[in-house]
Formats: structure tokens, sequence, C-alpha cells
């Protein structure tokens, strides 16, 4: 039991020096404290905003013609793809948005962002920002 605590501590320390937190770890791209977000969270909430929410509405919560991606976000994989090389299925297609110097670059930001909004740890709206 000692050995397994030591180890944990240990990881978690590695990670922290690496820059990561507890919650990248756990598998979590975000950070949400007292309601306010980390950069790459921001970021991905200000990306979503500049071109997504158009389609699959204001803050994630879908609409008549694109899927709700706060109610079923997709594991971060199959999110890059989808966003990258877009997505056929059935009536809806998505162009895919790998060529798009506004949306490429922030995929893994655009899905921290849904992922805190999936998880229920971020509302609706603009979040604040955690100082650094």
């Amino acid at each position: 039991m000692l050995q397994t605590v030591v180890l944990a501590s240990a990881v978690l320390s590695f990670a922290a020096g690496m820059g990561a937190t507890a919650q990248d770890v756990a598998g979590k791209f975000y950070r949400v404290v007292d309601g306010k977000v980390d950069a790459r969270t921001y970021n991905g909430f200000r990306r979503y905003h500049a071109g997504c929410d158009r389609c699959h509405g204001p803050d994630g919560v879908g609409s008549t013609f694109a899927p709700s991606l706060v109610s079923r976000l997709p594991d971060i994989e199959s999110f890059r793809r989808a966003v990258l090389s877009g997505r056929a299925d059935g009536g809806s297609v998505m162009k895919g948005f790998a060529g798009d110097p506004n949306f490429a670059p922030y995929v893994d930001d655009i899905y921290a962002y849904l992922q805190a909004r999936a998880d229920g740890s971020l509302g609706r709206g603009r979040p604040g920002r955690l100082q650094p």
C-alpha cells in the first residue's frame, strides 16, 4: 500500500513538474476553479464561439442540424478526427478544418472547453480567467 502511495505521489509530482495538473493525469483537459478557467479552456471558449457555435449552438448545446457536444462529447481522438477531417452522418455533413489556421492548432483547446461544459464543471456564457 505504501509503495502505491509513493508511486502515485511520484507520478503526480513528475506530471506537475512537466506542466501537467492532476486533472490532466485524470484525463481532463481543463481546469476550473470557482467558475474561472485556465488559459487553454478560455482559448477553447473563444475558438468555439468564433466558428463552431454557428452549427453546434451556443455553449455546445446543439441545434436543429448539428448535435450537442455537451450531452455526448466523443473521446479526444474521435473529436480531433471529426474536426480536422470532417464528418458525414446521414444527412449531416461537417467540413474538415485541418487547413484552417484559426481552428486546426486549437482543437485540444476547444475540446478542453467542451469537456468542462460536458462534465458540468462550467456553465453557459463567457467564463472568467484564472490568473497565471
